[in-house]
């Protein structure tokens, strides 16, 4: 048995200081997780990855949920949807009339942009994800795994319990589906 998994027993037991132990054990991947998925936001992104990592941490130990995880990657599958919730609603607050999601744009040259904007597409993501989670639970796990935590197929494939060349097959059936789902095509 891993420490993670020996932390997160230990939690699920009612420990109230294996909480404190799990965040030194896993910050690091955690840090790293967020890191790689912020490197895909707009430019001027005021989620940093260390704020996505205590924000996801938070919501994964809150004491009043009662959460329990049968292994180091559940841990991490629940981490990857946190940071994907995180995201999703950082997206949509940045939409909201409140932060200026109403106001007109300026229109300047396209050499004149540093970055697309990728907060529609984030949403349109979700809202794709959602569906594909209805029509097929594990190929939405893994796209939620693979784009969410910057997880190797492997590494999916070694969490949600398949063999690398499921996932693989998965994960080409997954990007299609979101792609048609997506564009409309």
């Amino acid at each position: 048995m891993t420490d993670v998994t020996r932390v997160l027993s230990a939690i699920e037991h009612g420990d109230p200081q294996a909480a404190e132990q799990l965040l030194p054990l896993v910050y690091e991947e955690l840090r790293k997780l967020a890191a790689a998925k912020l490197a895909h936001e707009m430019p001027g992104q005021t989620l940093q990855a260390t704020a996505l990592v205590h924000e996801a941490y938070i919501r994964l130990i809150d004491v009043g949920k009662g959460e329990c995880w049968n292994s180091r990657g559940h841990f991490f599958g629940a981490a990857a949807e946190a940071m994907r919730r995180i995201l999703v609603d950082s997206a949509r607050r940045r939409r909201s009339a409140k932060h200026g999601g109403d106001r007109q744009r300026e229109e300047i040259e396209a050499s004149q942009l540093v970055a697309p904007d990728q907060c529609g597409d984030l949403l349109a993501l979700d809202e794709a994800l959602n569906k594909l989670a209805c029509e097929d639970h594990a190929a939405a796990e893994l796209v939620k795994l693979r784009y969410f935590a910057g997880l190797t197929v492997k590494q999916a494939a070694e969490i949600l319990g398949v063999s690398a060349r499921k996932a693989d097959f998965v994960w080409a059936y997954a990007r299609a589906w979101l792609r048609q789902e997506i564009e409309g095509d």
